[in-house]
């Protein structure tokens, strides 16, 4: 196109005041270039600014971060004594100690219910180990130990003495009462497991059958009731007008006049308790050998654990349905770590993370190990106690226990009461572990238990082992115990808690 050809359209877009004025040509033309060159160029140069910003921004982010780790090498170096030892990283502490971190808890599998799988537990021997149940983890090992190895546990026991699992009705329940500092209206709401303002029989059970170890039935406790005209109404239930009336050791006193029979306690049976430790029968250190094996647990965990439990119950002996360990709160500390807390805590707790129980002989009639929920869809305490069942009694209701065991020579089961945590190490309480002991109804009935203890408390634990491995060990001496605190040993003799 020339100039020609444009003046008359730039004309005809004058505007209309007539003034003259000179054509305008485009940019292109002016600058001598093309018009794509110049659309390519604007291009250009919008990218570069672009791309220099870009630069210069990443530049300055490198400059901020080395400036950063520049300020934190100082301060580390700063803080770092001059005797070349580091301190730690106060910003993020370990969660656990950095050695317990190899002991994480091995747990076996149990896969389904009836699943058989060897395990090597002797030299030259395999054993069958199959699951019972899956809640609890629970597992059956026939033949774990020999005729002669259940001769000599037995013998061994009866050369040591056996005591009194449970003594009779315990006085100072008024003291004890005085001590808690609550009103009667306190202790009523407490009891009021269903808060609906009266006191079902299942309620007075359950508490008095904690704190008494009295195994009370709904037919005994309406003789209470009768004995102390307690019930006004005759209606089976406690108002809290009713339940002002009686003393905090009312009950006891009851108890006491009337007295108490051996098969009305939580439990009825002798036991003995045998040390496994250096210097011990060569029997008792193979089955703790044996039980390491078979829990797959770090050795010190075992060493640390309690001593063996020798138990025989008589005909008629029994033991009601229990757990082995009481759920950790934060309130709550173990007993075998209590030394090692560093705090004080109201309230104690046997934590036993493994059950290994032993048939030492083969029962005549009854003394089964029954496991009254194990299995079930869900577990509530409430429901235990209904319709006249109790689950709990095994002197009447074993036979509807969800799993019962036949004690048999030389078996072996086990389980766990505690579940994982999900990272290796103990979680909450297994509340389906519930069981107890039926009553033997013919002959005597011998078991033993190994117990793991193990606090569900990482730091705890820790701390209770450096405790004790500073402990000075004397060989010879059996009454140092020396896989444990003195003063802990003492309590594992008079622990209540005592299992089947």
């Amino acid at each position: 196109m020339t100039d020609d050809q444009e003046t008359p359209e730039a004309e005809e877009e004058s505007p209309p005041s007539g003034r003259a004025t000179l054509p305008l040509r485009p940019p292109c033309e002016r600058l001598s270039c093309g018009k794509s060159s110049v659309c390519s160029r604007s291009y250009f140069v919008v990218v570069m600014v672009f791309f220099h910003v870009y630069i210069i921004n990443v530049i300055a982010l490198l400059f901020y971060v080395h400036y950063s780790s520049g300020q934190d090498d100082a301060s580390q170096s700063r803080e770092t004594p001059s005797s070349g030892h580091q301190r730690p990283d106060t910003r993020r502490p370990p969660s656990k100690p950095e050695f317990l971190r190899e002991a994480s808890l091995t747990r076996v599998e149990g896969i389904r219910v009836g699943h058989v799988q060897k395990v090597s537990l002797v030299p030259g021997k395999v054993h069958e180990m199959r699951t019972l149940s899956l809640k609890p983890l629970l597992f059956e090992i026939p033949g774990f130990l020999s005729e002669d190895e259940c001769r000599v546990v037995m013998q061994l026991a009866q050369l040591k003495g056996l005591m009194e699992s449970q003594l009779m009705v315990q006085e100072g329940q008024e003291e004890l009462a005085k001590e808690l500092n609550l009103s009667p209206e306190e202790i009523f709401n407490l009891l009021d497991i269903n808060q609906d303002g009266q006191l079902q029989l299942h309620e007075i059970l359950t508490h008095s059958r904690v704190r008494d170890g009295i195994w009370l039935t709904p037919e005994n406790l309406k003789e209470i009731y009768a004995g102390l005209k307690a019930d006004k109404d005759n209606n089976g239930l406690l108002s809290l007008e009713e339940f002002r009336l009686l003393s905090n050791d009312a009950f006891q006193q009851f108890l006491m006049k009337r007295g108490v029979k051996r098969s009305q306690l939580v439990r009825n049976s002798r036991h003995t308790w045998l040390y496994q430790g250096k210097g011990a029968h060569q029997v008792l250190q193979d089955l703790k050998e044996r039980v390491t094996r078979l829990t797959r647990l770090p050795p010190t965990l075992v060493d640390l654990s309690e001593p063996l439990q020798v138990v025989r119950y008589e005909e008629g002996g029994h033991y009601h349905a229990h757990h082995d360990s009481g759920p950790v709160y934060p309130e709550t500390a173990c007993t075998h770590t209590r030394l090692a807390a560093n705090t004080s805590t109201p309230f104690e707790t046997s934590c036993r993370y493994i059950t290994v129980l032993f048939y030492l002989n083969s029962v005549d009639g009854g003394g089964e190990t029954a496991f009254p929920v194990a299995d079930n869809r869900t577990y509530d305490e409430v429901s235990l106690i209904q319709n006249e069942v109790d689950l709990l009694d095994t002197r009447r209701n074993c036979d509807k226990s969800n799993l019962r065991v036949k004690p048999t020579k030389g078996t072996a089961v086990f389980w766990y009461n505690y579940l994982s945590d999900g990272r290796g190490w103990v979680g909450e309480q297994d509340e389906y572990a519930l069981h107890g002991g039926c009553v033997v109804t013919r002959g005597t009935k011998w078991v033993a238990n190994k117990w793991i203890n193990i606090d569900p408390d990482y730091q705890r634990q820790v701390r209770y082992q450096q405790l004790v491995s500073q402990q000075p060990e004397e060989e010879d001496d059996e009454e140092n115990l020396p896989s444990l605190p003195q003063s802990s040993a003492q309590w594992f003799w008079r622990h209540p808690l005592w299992p089947v």
